[in-house]
């Protein structure tokens, strides 16, 4: 009360302050002005709250990746939940949604993937706003055959080099022939390049361009 009232009365003193240095009209336009102005709590309770633009804003996927068989993907279609859901990739590269029917996902981005799920609902929603994120990446995955410890099909949930597939591998058998490593790619039309790796050269800090960075589909063969 005290705070309030010494509030109050220093308002009244620069009120009349200011009357004693201006002309009336200026003096009665001031009070005025004191009286009508709210403190800051006030005014910041009364301000008009800002629109909500977050909407269907922020889309926080990796346009450069590619979808594949076995990903998960959740598509989520602004204000309209019947539609949207989390959905596997099938084996046939398809995925199937209310409205839309069945779309290939499979060797799209999660863009393109959106620009041609939005294209279908056009017929019975006006103006879809589409967003698709992988949020399971099943279909990143590696192969080691040969002669190491634990031959087989890896996941790529990080980035990998031959060297790591190795260890990941358990390492080589007594036989392997450690300079005859090679790395088998996938081309996009079709076809497969053959990558060599000397092991005994790498690990010495030869040749370090052998040990790449393996992309989805690799496969090494340790003979």
């Amino acid at each position: 009360m005290t705070i309030k009232m010494s509030r109050a009365w220093l308002g009244m003193l620069a009120s009349v302050l200011l009357c004693a240095v201006l002309p009336g009209s200026l003096c009665a336009q001031a009070a005025s002005s004191a009286k009508d102005t709210p403190p800051p709590a006030a005014a910041a309770a009364t301000a008009p709250k800002s629109a909500d633009t977050t909407g269907a804003a922020g889309k926080p996927h990796d346009d450069s990746f590619i979808i594949g068989v076995d990903d998960v993907l959740a598509v989520n279609v602004w204000k309209e939940p019947d539609v949207s859901r989390s959905v596997p990739v099938r084996s046939d590269g398809k995925i199937s949604l209310p409205l839309v029917g069945e779309v290939q996902a499979s060797g799209q981005t999660p863009k393109q993937l959106e620009v041609e799920i939005a294209r279908k609902l056009q017929n019975y929603i006006s103006e879809p706003d589409v967003t698709v994120i992988v949020t399971e990446i099943k279909s990143q995955k590696f192969n080691i055959l040969g002669q190491v410890a634990k031959p087989g099909t890896y996941r790529l949930t990080s980035p990998i080099t031959v060297l790591d597939a190795i260890a990941l591998a358990g390492g080589f058998r007594d036989f392997a022939k450690r300079k005859s490593i090679y790395v088998l790619r996938q081309n996009a039309d079709g076809t497969q390049t053959r990558l060599p790796f000397n092991y005994k050269d790498v690990v010495q800090g030869k040749h370090l361009e052998q040990n790449v960075q393996l992309v989805a589909h690799d496969t090494i063969v340790v003979p």
